[in-house]
């Protein structure tokens, strides 16, 4: 599913326009997005949670030269389903 799919399921689901239906998940993504650069979790009862977690700097190896190289660790978002999205699947 493409975000215009999920935009056009919304506005029928909702009865809305697909423009309204548009800024509605606009407005949902970059309120995700700016709490977790603050580094709050975002939970949606049913579905699940989204939160920043932390990477572990590490060693790999350069493909093409072979040599040794040390990637930087850093914070990366991330998503846990809750139970009943798990449900779902069974």
């Amino acid at each position: 599913m493409t975000k215009a799919d999920l935009v056009a399921e919304m506005a029928v689901a909702g009865g809305w326009t697909k423009v309204g239906a548009e800024k509605a998940l606009r407005a949902l993504l970059a309120s995700i997005q700016s709490s977790l650069k603050r580094g709050q979790p975002v939970t949606l009862v049913g579905f699940g949670t989204f939160f920043v977690g932390r990477r572990k700097a590490r060693k790999a190896r350069n493909p093409r030269t072979g040599q040794l190289i040390t990637l930087a660790g850093g914070r990366t978002p991330r998503f846990r389903p809750s139970k009943e999205l798990k449900r779902a699947f069974k």
